[in-house]
C-alpha cells in the first residue's frame, strides 16, 4: 500500500490524498496498514480548513452510475461485498470499528438508546428499506469506496449520500466527537480529481411533525477531464471514534449534474402534475427551459409505472406535445434530458428534469345486479361496491348517496330499474349500473283502451296488477315481455296481454290496435311526346280514408282531378299527384313529360358577311341539349362539332371559312330515334 497527499489552496488549503492498496499477506497486515495511514490521517486534518457542509450540485441531475440503497427486506441486512473495509455485524449495535445494515434503529433494537436516536425507517421512508448504521473507527478511515466507469469526458458529477448524525444531542459531553466525513474522487492511476469534506456534522435537526432526526444529503461535484473515463469515489470519517462519531448512511449515488432545468404544463413554473380519467382524452404541452450559458442539446423521455425511461423519437425542443386519446390507466412520465458536456446519445452524459406525471386513474369497476323481487311491504337492499361514493336514482325516488340503498315496507310503485353511478376517491366516475327490482303486488290486472294508428306509427300498450307479462301475438311489438311494450303493427291486431305476479292467479286482457293504411300516391313513369301529340297520365293511388286527389299544375290537362288524365303540352313539363287522408296526411309524386319538338334542317346557308343567311340555323336544334351535331367534306374530314348547338354553325374550321360546297352531316338528337343525316351547301 501507498499513500500520496498535496494541497491546494480555493479558497482555504485542503489536503487531497490518495490511496492504492493490494492485498498482500493477511487480512491483518492489512488492517494494520489502514490504521497508520488514518493515525496520519488525524493529523492532516487537525491542519486542514473545514467548508462545512459538502459542496452540491444545484442543478438538475442524471440518472445514477452508482447507485446503493442498501436493499430492502427484514433485519438482519447482509453484508456489503467490495463497498466498505468495516467490520459487519449482525444485530444493530455496531461497536467501533463494526457497521450494521438494518431497515430500522428503534426501541430495544437500539443498545445505544440513551445516546443515539430512533430512527425508524430509512431515507426514502421505506419500512422495509436497509440503511448503513456506522460506528466510526477510532482513528480516521475510508468507510465506502466504489468504482464509476464509463463516464463522459469534460461532464460534472455528483457524488453524494444521505446521512443521519445519530448521536441525540441532550446526550452530548464535552468528549464527544462529530461525524466530519471526506468525500472523494480519483482516477484508476491515483490521481485525485476532487474532494470536499462536510466539516462537523452537527446534532440532526428534528423532524417536528414527525418526532424523528431529517435525513441530510452531503455531496461533492466535479468534472471530468476530456481523458478520464473511470473515477474511484471514497468516504473516508476524518473524525476519531471512540466517544461519539456514530451516523447512518443512505442512498449512495453518484451521476451526472447539469444546469438548472424548469419546467411544467402548459408554462415553466407550471402545475407539475396531471389527472385524467380512464377511457377520456386530452392533449398536454410541456414546456421546459434550461438555464445554462451554452446552447445544450436536448431530449424528451418517456416511462410509466409499468415501462423504463425511454427517449421520444424528434422529441429535442424545449416543448413536447402529449396526446391521450381514450387513456389507459397508468402514471405516464416524462422528463427533459440535457447533454452535460458530450453526446446526448449517451446515457451517462445526461441530466434530466424533475419528472411531469399525468395520472390515468381508472374508473370504478361495479359489479353487477342480480334481478331482485321482492314481495309489497318487505324491504328492499341494494348494495353497491368499487367506488368511494355512490349515486342511487330509480323510481319514485329523489337521487340519494346513500349506500346501500334501502327502501322500506316497498309497493308497486317501487318497481323498476335503480342505477348507481360510482365515484372513486381520484374524482372519477364508472359508467352508470343498473338493478332491476320486482314488487309482487296483489294481482288487479288492467289493459289500456283501443288505439287506432297510421300504418308505420307506433302506440305504447299498457297492462297493470302483475310482475310478469306476456303478449300475443308478439308481432310488431319492441318487447312482449313488458307490461308496457311499445306496438307497431303493420295491420290491425288484437293484443292480449296475459297478467301474473309470479304466484298468484292469472289473469288476461286484451286490446286492438287499428291500423289505418297511409295515403300513397303514384304518378307512373315518365312520358315523352312528340310536338302535338298527347298522352294519359298513368297515377295510381291507395289509402285508406282518403278524401281528395290533384295533379299540379293543372296545365294542359282535361281533368286535373283525375288520377289518368290526358295532357297535350307544347313544351317539357312535370306533373305533380297529390293525395289527401282524413286521417294519414298526404302523399305526392311526380311525373316528367318530355316533348320533342319538330327539328328543320336547312340544306344550304351563305355565310358570306351580308347579314343574311349567314348561318346554317337549325330550328329547334337547341331545344335537345344533349344532342351532337357532326359535319364532314366530302373527304369524310370532320369540319364541325357541337353539343346541344347553342350556336349555330357559321361555315368555319377553327376560324377559317370554308370554301363553296357540299357537306354532309349526322345529327344525334339523343332522344332514343335514329341519327339525321343529309347534305349542306354552303354558298359564297
Amino acid at each position: 500500500m501507498y499513500i500520496s497527499f498535496r494541497t491546494v489552496s480555493s479558497p482555504a488549503k485542503v489536503y487531497f490524498f490518495s490511496i492504492h492498496w493490494f492485498f498482500q499477506g493477511s487480512l491483518k497486515l492489512m488492517r494494520l496498514i489502514f490504521r497508520s495511514f488514518f493515525s496520519l490521517l488525524v493529523f492532516i486534518a487537525s491542519v486542514s480548513t473545514s467548508y462545512g457542509q459538502a459542496s452540491k450540485c444545484n442543478g438538475a441531475l442524471g440518472d445514477p452510475v452508482i447507485n446503493v440503497d442498501f436493499g430492502a427486506g427484514t433485519n438482519p441486512g447482509p453484508p456489503l461485498s467490495g463497498i466498505t473495509n468495516m467490520q459487519y455485524v449482525t444485530n444493530n449495535c455496531p461497536n467501533d470499528g463494526q457497521y450494521a445494515i438494518s431497515n430500522s434503529l428503534a426501541g430495544s433494537g437500539n443498545c445505544h438508546s440513551a445516546t443515539w436516536y430512533d430512527v425508524p425507517y430509512d431515507h426514502t421512508g421505506n419500512p422495509n428499506g436497509y440503511m448503513m448504521i456506522i460506528n466510526a473507527s477510532y482513528a480516521p478511515s475510508v468507510f465506502f469506496y466504489q468504482q464509476a466507469t464509463g463516464l463522459c469526458p469534460n461532464t460534472t458529477y455528483e457524488f453524494s449520500a444521505w446521512i443521519i448524525n445519530l448521536c441525540i444531542p441532550e446526550s452530548l459531553t464535552a468528549t464527544y466527537t462529530q461525524p466530519n466525513i471526506i468525500f472523494a474522487i480519483q482516477t484508476s492511476a491515483g490521481k485525485i480529481l476532487a474532494t470536499d469534506t462536510t466539516g462537523t456534522i452537527q446534532p440532526t435537526p428534528i423532524n417536528q411533525e414527525l418526532q424523528k432526526p431529517n435525513w441530510i444529503k452531503y455531496s461533492v461535484y466535479f468534472t471530468t477531464p476530456a481523458n478520464v473515463s473511470d473515477v474511484s469515489v471514497i468516504m473516508t470519517n476524518n473524525a476519531p471514534g471512540g466517544n461519539g462519531n456514530d451516523f447512518i448512511m443512505d442512498d449512495v449515488t453518484f451521476r451526472a449534474c447539469g444546469p438548472i432545468i424548469e419546467e411544467g404544463f402548459s408554462s415553466i413554473g407550471g402545475p407539475k402534475n396531471q389527472s385524467l380519467c380512464q377511457g377520456a382524452s386530452a392533449t398536454y404541452t410541456l414546456k421546459a427551459e434550461v438555464i445554462s450559458d451554452g446552447t445544450p442539446v436536448l431530449q424528451w423521455q418517456a416511462s410509466t409505472s409499468t415501462s423504463p425511461w425511454k427517449d421520444i423519437p424528434g422529441a429535442t425542443t424545449d416543448a413536447l406535445v402529449v396526446p391521450f386519446t381514450n387513456a389507459a390507466p397508468n402514471v405516464y412520465q416524462y422528463r427533459l434530458g440535457v447533454s452535460n458536456g458530450s453526446a446526448i446519445t449517451d446515457a451517462a452524459c445526461r441530466v434530466y428534469s424533475p419528472p411531469l406525471s399525468v395520472y390515468v386513474n381508472p374508473t370504478p369497476v361495479v359489479p353487477p345486479f342480480a334481478d331482485q323481487k321482492v314481495c309489497e311491504g318487505e324491504q328492499l337492499v341494494l348494495t353497491a361496491s368499487g367506488g368511494a361514493t355512490y349515486t342511487w336514482t330509480g323510481p319514485g325516488m329523489a337521487p340519494t348517496s346513500q349506500n346501500p340503498l334501502v327502501i322500506n315496507n316497498v309497493s308497486p310503485v317501487n318497481s323498476g330499474t335503480y342505477t348507481v353511478v360510482a365515484v372513486s376517491d381520484s374524482g372519477c366516475t364508472a359508467a352508470p349500473v343498473q338493478a332491476n327490482v320486482a314488487v309482487v303486488p296483489k294481482l288487479v290486472p288492467g289493459i289500456s283502451g283501443n288505439a287506432t294508428i297510421c300504418a308505420g306509427e307506433s302506440t305504447q300498450l299498457s297492462a297493470t296488477g302483475g310482475l310478469y307479462y306476456r303478449w300475443t301475438p308478439a308481432t310488431g311489438l319492441d318487447n312482449d315481455t313488458l307490461a308496457n311494450p311499445t306496438a307497431t303493427p303493420l295491420q290491425t291486431t288484437t293484443y292480449t296481454a296475459h297478467i301474473s305476479n309470479g304466484g298468484c292467479v292469472d289473469s288476461s286482457k286484451s286490446v286492438t290496435v287499428t291500423v289505418n293504411q297511409n295515403p300513397v300516391a303514384n304518378a307512373g313513369n315518365g312520358i315523352f311526346l312528340y310536338e302535338g301529340q298527347s298522352a294519359k297520365l298513368n297515377g295510381s293511388i291507395k289509402g285508406d280514408n282518403i278524401t281528395n286527389y290533384y295533379w299540379t299544375p293543372a296545365t294542359f290537362l282535361d281533368d286535373p282531378n283525375s288520377v289518368t288524365p290526358t295532357t297535350t303540352p307544347t313544351d317539357n313539363i312535370t306533373y305533380t299527384l297529390t293525395v289527401v287522408s282524413q286521417t294519414c296526411g298526404t302523399s305526392t309524386s311526380s311525373v316528367y313529360v318530355r316533348l320533342y319538338k319538330k327539328v328543320t334542317i336547312p340544306n344550304a346557308f351563305s355565310p358570306n358577311g351580308d347579314g343574311i343567311n349567314d348561318y346554317w340555323d337549325i330550328k329547334e336544334l337547341n331545344t335537345y341539349p344533349e344532342s351532337i351535331t357532326q359535319v364532314f367534306d366530302r373527304y369524310g374530314r370532320q369540319v364541325f362539332q357541337s353539343a346541344g348547338y347553342a350556336r349555330p354553325w357559321d361555315g368555319t374550321k377553327n376560324g377559317q371559312a370554308l370554301p363553296t360546297g357540299t357537306y354532309y352531316y349526322i345529327i344525334d338528337l339523343k332522344d332514343r330515334q335514329p341519327k339525321l343525316s343529309g347534305w349542306v351547301l354552303i354558298v359564297k
